[in-house]
């Protein structure tokens, strides 16, 4: 572990410099642009493992809610090259096979890929802490970089704005299941990725009848659920 914290930093060539000082370089955008004037991105991943320190990330699966629409025609799916293809047990669940994981994109590219896609546009998960984590690690160890963006977690908006609900719902199938959203292919990041779009398409009607129309809004919201949370 002492390795991946003092790792020397990677080492990129020019272009792939001049892509990642472009990316940092987009305007961050206002956090109070109503939901049908902008456009989110919701990511969903699969990894080696649930070990926040020890696993790894395989792939990323992304898709756009732009204007209050999900944009099919904009999405993202990336496998990031494995030196060491993960176990039977582990490809069993996402079904990454191990020949998929060594012939994946060099990691490197991979994440320049999805920064370009991303932009500077909010991220949207369902239980953004395991996301957001092996996101950011990923970005250290093969960018060099401080990944620092805006997240609005859906395992806390839901219940917020369902609280009749609160303590039966607490993961993705629960919800996925109450709303009759179909899903392709579970634990495929893309296709989990999809379904937590719509999900996010029923907060934001959800969060118009309660007069909350922006990010804020409803990030304001998510905090103040995980506090009550928290202290209860």
């Amino acid at each position: 572990m002492l390795q991946r914290w003092f790792a020397p930093a990677p080492r990129l060539t020019p272009a792939q410099k001049a892509r990642l000082d472009a990316w940092r370089a987009l305007p961050a955008g206002d956090r109070k642009i109503p939901f049908d004037h902008t456009r989110y991105v919701v990511v969903d991943v699969e990894t080696t493992g649930l070990n926040l320190i020890t696993d790894t990330l395989i792939s990323i699966g992304a898709v756009a809610v732009a204007n209050g629409r999900i944009v099919l025609e904009d999405s993202f799916s990336v496998v990031l090259q494995q030196l060491e293809s993960s176990g039977k047990e582990n490809i069993l669940v996402h079904g990454i096979s191990s020949t998929a994981q060594r012939e994946g994109v060099d990691p490197v590219e991979a994440l320049l890929a999805f920064l370009e896609y991303l932009g500077k546009s909010r991220l949207v998960a369902f239980h953004v802490a395991f996301d957001e984590t092996m996101i950011r690690r990923a970005m250290r160890q093969y960018l060099g970089i401080a990944f620092k963006h805006a997240w609005l977690d859906l395992a806390y908006v839901m219940p917020a704005l369902n609280r009749s609900l609160i303590g039966t719902h607490r993961v993705l199938d629960d919800w996925i299941g109450r709303f009759n959203i179909r899903i392709e292919a579970r634990h495929n990041a893309l296709a989990d990725a999809l379904a937590t779009a719509q999900l996010f398409q029923i907060a934001i009607a959800q969060a118009h009848k309660k007069n909350i129309n922006d990010f804020e809004g409803l990030y304001d919201l998510e905090r103040t659920h995980h506090w009550l949370r928290d202290v209860s």
